[in-house]
């Protein structure tokens, strides 16, 4: 289970986001798993032992680095 911050970048990886939008799609079962995502409007705030406290999860922006910018702010929508 996680709970996100709003504004906190959150989300799938690019491997998992390029599996996802190019899959055949069709059912699939998924065994022994289960995953939970909260999020919240309201700003969460780490208390100084949150932010000291081991263990700290150093680099997890970094999973997302590679993702592809797919968002075009131009009127017309060009992705040339």
């Amino acid at each position: 289970m996680s709970l996100h911050n709003m504004m906190l970048p959150h989300g799938p990886d690019n491997d998992a986001f390029e599996k996802a939008s190019f899959a055949d799609l069709k059912p699939k079962k998924l065994d022994n798993t289960m995953s939970f995502m909260f999020e919240t409007r309201f700003p969460q705030h780490l208390t100084e032992f949150a932010a000291e406290e081991e263990p700290l999860q150093d680099g997890y922006i970094d999973c997302w680095s590679s993702l592809k910018k797919r968002f075009n702010v131009t009127p017309e929508g060009d992705w040339s």
